[in-house]
C-alpha cells in the first residue's frame, strides 16, 4: 500500500478509535497537511521516497527538539514529542543499528577510494542513497568522520 494511501486509512482508524490523547490522529494529520504542502510548493504528487523524505525530516525535527527540551528540563514536553516519535517511526523503514550503519560505511569507504576526510563528500553522496530513511544521519555523519580521521 502507498505510504500516502496508508496515512490516510490510519487517519480514519485513529478518529473512529477516538483515542484518549489524540496523538496518533494529530501526527497523521499534520504529517499529511506536511506532504500536502510540499506538493503544493512541488506542484506534483510526491513519490514514494519524497514521501519518506517528509517523514524522515519530521523524525528529525523532533528528535533536535528533544534535545533542547531536555537541556531545558521540560520533561513534559520531552514525552510528548517522543510519543510523536513513536507514532511516525511506524511509517519508517526498518532502522539501522550502529553497527549495520559501520558497515555500510566502511564498504562505501572502499568503493570510493576514500581516503581522508577531503573525500567526506564523495562518501556521503554514494553512502545516502543506500540508507535513505534507514539511519540518522547525525550518526552516518559522525561514523564516516570517524573512519576517515583513521
Amino acid at each position: 500500500m502507498y505510504l500516502k494511501d496508508r496515512l490516510a486509512e490510519d487517519m480514519k482508524q485513529a478518529m473512529k478509535d477516538r483515542e484518549a490523547g489524540k496523538t496518533r490522529l494529530s501526527v497523521i494529520r499534520m504529517v499529511r497537511a506536511n506532504i500536502k504542502n510540499v506538493e503544493i510548493d512541488q506542484k506534483k504528487e510526491l513519490s514514494e521516497s519524497e514521501v519518506l523524505d517528509v517523514l524522515s525530516k519530521e523524525v528529525k525535527m523532533r528528535r533536535d527538539a528533544i534535545e533542547e527540551f531536555q537541556k531545558g528540563n521540560r520533561q513534559d514536553l520531552v514525552d510528548n514529542l517522543e510519543q510523536e516519535v513513536a507514532v511516525l517511526m511506524q511509517y519508517l523503514p526498518q532502522q539501522l543499528n550502529e553497527a549495520e550503519v559501520r558497515a555500510v560505511v566502511t564498504e562505501t569507504i572502499a568503493e570510493t577510494n576514500a581516503a581522508s576526510p577531503k573525500d567526506m563528500g564523495k562518501v556521503m553522496s554514494a553512502l545516502m542513497p543506500k540508507i535513505k530513511g534507514r539511519a540518522d544521519g547525525k550518526l552516518v555523519n559522525s561514523i564516516v568522520r570517524e573512519l576517515l580521521n583513521q
